[in-house]
């Protein structure tokens, strides 16, 4: 029951955020993520999981709704883009800053 409803709130969240990034701080590869993205806006919706409460169930929740387990977990625009490697894959190919511009 607790995980539909934390489910709930963080599709609304993933909606309503132009780039929403579950994370944890002391993971290098959601820094990478972050950073990688913070070149471009700082309109980034970041998630620490590690620093709130609930932030396993949270990640359970991510989970359920991505079949991703780990993190950075990172939409924009509401699409469900992957973690650090599939960041830096659209940074590669020169897509990042167009998709992140398209969710501003």
């Amino acid at each position: 029951m607790i995980l539909e409803i934390i489910a709930v709130l963080l599709m609304k969240l993933i909606k309503e955020k132009p780039i929403f990034i579950a994370s944890k701080s002391y993971c290098p590869y959601c820094t990478k993520a972050k950073n990688t993205i913070k070149l471009i806006t700082s309109e980034a919706y970041i998630l620490e999981l590690d620093e709130i409460d609930n932030g396993a169930e949270i990640q359970d929740a991510l989970y359920e709704i991505t079949s991703q387990r780990t993190v950075p977990n990172v939409f924009i625009g509401g699409e469900h883009i992957g973690g650090n490697s599939d960041v830096q894959a659209l940074q590669s190919q020169d897509k990042l800053e167009e998709k992140i511009k398209a969710a501003l």
